[in-house]
């Protein structure tokens, strides 16, 4: 087991190859209720949580990105209203990272707050979602645009959970590490060249390395900024053309495919803008393809995705705002470039 501390809104600790069950039933002690939240597809191995003295609801809500509605958050609250659950009680998230957004939302927003714990069970949801306290539910308008900074007491991360996980799954939630890698820790980049997909899944140690380093760099990253007032926008990138391909597509691409071809996106812009060289826009592309990840995207028009774009968390008034890097660990933004550049950029990965 190992230990990452986060301080935010509270310090809390990511418990990092840890039996997930036995953590758990630690810290449900001394509490009244816990609400189970999991995805429906999780229901059945959850079903019998050795709580002690503590009473477990479990509640299931859909899969994915169709859990994340105001429809079934309105489910949860009348079901916490009927159970009358209190500020001393738990919610527990347990799922991939659109489980735990949704899960972590429900507790920011009853009662204003309740306690709540993390169990991400996907690659996305151990490296990425389940960290940083960033709770959210989806609109019509696009995706976490209803939300609040509500940081979990616990991230409780338990490895066996991947070892069911679709490639697919595993794929899309890499794309989370290898954006990690450019951002700020190199050697997450040197581990995974020249790396397909089959050869990292076995390769439990490497794949565990690579875990705790994109986990240290989003913990850290939130500790120094919760609330993205500046630095923690760096975790975005490739997320601006991502999350409007997301709500282009209506989530029929993970979320992790989704921003895979928004870093292809950025290496081909910042190229263009001799941001970075030839070699680290390469770097990304081949990074990307080799773990089996998308770099394309061909199903949209360029105006209904410029669109998606302005609704961006990072958009200021009628500005566009950009994630970018002159080198691996090297960020910086772009405000506002020239519609042209972008779209020029965007042809290459709509090729």
């Amino acid at each position: 087991m190992s230990v990452v501390n986060v301080k935010a809104d509270r310090a809390y600790q990511i418990l990092i190859d840890v039996d997930w069950e036995g953590e758990l039933a630690k810290m449900l002690v001394g509490r009244t209720r816990a609400a189970v939240i999991v995805s429906e597809a999780l229901k059945s191995r959850v079903g019998k949580i050795d709580a002690g003295d503590t009473e477990i609801f479990i509640f299931a809500i859909p899969d994915g990105e169709d859990g994340k509605s105001s429809a079934t958050l309105l489910q949860v609250w009348n079901w916490l209203g009927a159970a009358g659950f209190t500020r001393n009680d738990l919610i527990v998230a347990i799922g991939g990272g659109a489980t735990t957004d949704f899960g972590g939302y429900a507790a920011a927003s009853w009662l204003r707050g309740m306690d709540w714990i993390a169990i991400p069970t996907t690659v996305a949801g151990m490296v990425d979602a389940a960290i940083g306290g960033k709770t959210a539910i989806n609109s019509d308008y696009g995706k976490n645009l209803i939300g609040a900074f509500h940081s979990p007491i616990a991230v409780v991360i338990d490895f066996t959970w991947l070892q069911t996980l679709p490639d697919r799954d595993f794929a899309a939630g890499m794309a989370e590490v290898v954006k990690a890698g450019f951002i700020a820790d190199g050697v997450i980049l040197d581990l995974l060249r020249g790396r397909d997909l089959a050869s990292l899944r076995s390769d439990p140690d490497t794949v565990k390395d690579l875990f705790r380093r994109a986990i240290a760099v989003k913990a850290e990253v939130v500790s120094v900024d919760f609330k993205e007032s500046f630095i923690r926008e760096i975790l975005n990138y490739g997320h601006t053309l991502g999350h409007a391909i997301e709500l282009d597509c209506k989530f029929a691409l993970r979320h992790g495919e989704c921003v895979s071809i928004g870093m292809a996106y950025m290496a081909h812009l910042q190229l263009d803008l001799e941001l970075i060289s030839e070699d680290l826009a390469k770097d990304h592309l081949e990074i990307l393809q080799n773990l089996g990840l998308p770099t394309t995207y061909k199903r949209a028009s360029w105006p209904a995705l410029l669109a998606n774009m302005s609704l961006d968390k990072k958009s200021r008034g009628k500005s566009l705002r950009f994630v970018t890097i002159t080198g691996i660990g090297k960020t910086d933004r772009l405000e506002n470039p020239d519609e042209k550049v972008l779209f020029a950029a965007y042809e290459k990965v709509s090729s």
